[in-house]
């Protein structure tokens, strides 16, 4: 058998074993976001290498090294695909020059890290160094016998991600791209030693609840796409890529380079790279969506099927319905100081759920008979809890499983709310006296938990009044809601670290009109 026969045998083997594993491995996908795709993205980063291989005409290794390196680059797909690419052009770097199977695993491990502006263990990072210090350390072998043994020790590494990594650990599941790492070896080993790969005796991981509910990214889309072009510079792309979002992954080399960034403006980072050269496989995924699809498969393979009851809830501000839909909301209707919803608005997106029962989260005090109203006529069962604010609708959102009932749903969010207090900043549209406090027309007012507590016509001053009452008593979480055209809360914020250290801050751009700021604590 020819050496270019040996390569494909060992790339075919590698892609079998993936093919096998691919769905349980999207299922364990809790790390970096929940999106249930990093079986899928490295068995198309592995076909990718495949194909390239099975069409070459390389008769040498340095050249089909550069097939295999390209060809992964090209077809590498999320985040794991892309830190893929880079493991194989380590490894295809060092077996370029020799048979050391040492060598080409510490390849693969250092060019993985160099992709990663900031590693993270208990992933795929972690399996790949252990696998290079294992094959550093393992006595003379045949190559088929190392690879077994690289086996064993990766199934360890891979066992061991859930001690190393907070969100595996409350999720009860190892590391997806770590695992899906250990099956490539795994289908390395059954190539070399001339058998069929076989997937591991755990066909499905052992799902817990916290598995299956994880929220998902703060950005929407997962963009990827390569740049190709003359003298391109990786590190002057990255700073301008990083400001709009995060998972950044910029790998090549000078010719070609492959990004990879979870973002919410999938345009701009396709301007900047235009920018720089000539972009070709551009995907664009939506990881709100993948998470949703993750979330409704696993559900239906636990005990009890499906989602039991869903969560509907009237908001203002697009960045407060994208947390709400972050935290599990499925259906938002659009409401507002100035233009409450009807029944009919709520009973519509009751109707539109494809929960059995449904919470209703009113958000605004002036919504919650016309929510009442609405649970009363509805066609399922539905429960009210009493929010009357933005930040109170959150609070009492965290605490949602699908998998409950409305009526423990219920119970729940509102235990949850009893130890949260709100507060907001509004804008005087006259001059009145609102609780005792006066107030002009364009004047701040500060509300606790709705009534009145301060007013002038600074803003930080105000806002600062009404957050040290919030934190009155010792709280844990401060969240901060901008709205539509606020004042920067730089100073404020860099205050609030200085006198209260140990206090988390929560800052999101909510976007609802009328009020500068809605606030809560917990």
């Amino acid at each position: 058998m020819s050496e270019v026969e040996a390569v494909r045998r060992l790339a075919h083997g590698a892609l079998d074993a993936l093919e096998q594993s691919r769905e349980r491995i999207d299922d364990l996908n809790v790390y970096p976001v929940p999106d249930g795709d990093t079986g899928t993205n490295l068995t198309l980063t592995a076909r990718g290498v495949v194909e390239a291989l099975d069409a070459s005409t390389a008769t040498d290794r340095q050249a089909l090294a550069r097939e295999a390196t390209r060809a992964a680059l090209m077809s590498a797909r999320g985040n794991s695909g892309v830190i893929l690419s880079q493991i194989v052009r380590g490894a295809a770097d060092a077996l370029a020059e020799s048979d050391d199977l040492d060598r080409a695993f510490r390849g693969a491990s250092d060019e993985a890290y160099a992709a990663v502006r900031k590693p993270v263990e208990g992933t795929m990072l972690t399996v790949i160094r252990e696998l290079a210090e294992a094959a550093e350390a393992a006595p003379p072998l045949e190559p088929v016998d190392l690879l077994a043994l690289l086996v064993e020790r990766g199934d360890e590494a891979v066992a061991r991600t859930p001690e190393q990594l907070d969100v595996l650990r409350e999720a009860g599941v190892v590391d997806a791209g770590g695992a899906g790492l250990v099956e490539l070896v795994r289908g390395l080993a059954a190539a070399a030693a001339g058998r069929e790969p076989v997937a591991p005796a755990v066909a499905a991981p052992r799902l817990s609840l916290e598995a299956v509910h994880q929220e998902p990214s703060r950005y929407r889309y997962c963009t990827t796409f390569v740049v190709e072009g003359d003298a391109l510079d990786a590190e002057a792309l990255e700073p301008e890529l990083e400001r709009l979002g995060d998972s950044l992954l910029v790998v090549g080399d000078p010719s070609a380079l492959k990004v990879h960034v979870h973002t919410d403006d999938p345009g701009a980072a396709l301007s900047l790279g235009t920018r720089a050269g000539t972009i070709e496989g551009v995907e664009i995924n939506d990881m709100h969506v993948q998470t949703e699809e993750r979330e409704e498969r696993l559900l239906a393979a636990l005990p009890g099927g499906a989602s039991h009851s869903a969560v509907v809830a009237v908001v203002a501000g697009e960045g407060n319905r994208r947390l709400f839909e972050d935290l599990g909301a499925e259906r938002i209707v659009e409401g507002g100081q100035t233009m409450n919803p009807s029944t009919a608005d709520l009973l519509a997106a009751v109707d539109a759920t494809a929960a059995d029962e449904v919470v209703l989260l009113p958000n605004n005090s002036n919504v919650v008979l016309t929510a009442e109203q609405a649970a009363r006529v509805a066609g399922k069962p539905v429960q009210v809890v009493p929010t009357e604010s933005i930040p109170a609708g959150l609070a009492a959102l965290v605490a949602f499983l699908g998998e409950r009932s409305a009526d423990e749903n219920a119970a729940v969010m509102r235990e949850a709310l009893a130890g949260v207090v709100t507060g907001e900043i509004a804008v005087a549209s006259r001059d009145a006296s609102a609780d005792g406090v006066p107030v002009r027309e364009g004047e701040f007012l500060a509300l606790l938990d709705g009534e009145a507590v301060d007013a002038g016509a600074g803003f930080d001053e105000v806002a600062r009044a009404l957050i040290e009452r919030l934190l009155a008593e010792p709280r844990d979480v401060l969240t901060l809601l901008r709205g539509e055209g606020a004042p920067s809360l730089n100073g404020l914020l860099d205050e609030l670290a200085e006198r209260h250290p140990e206090l988390e801050l929560d800052v999101h751009d909510g976007g609802q009109p009328h009020y500068p700021l809605l606030l809560s604590a917990e």
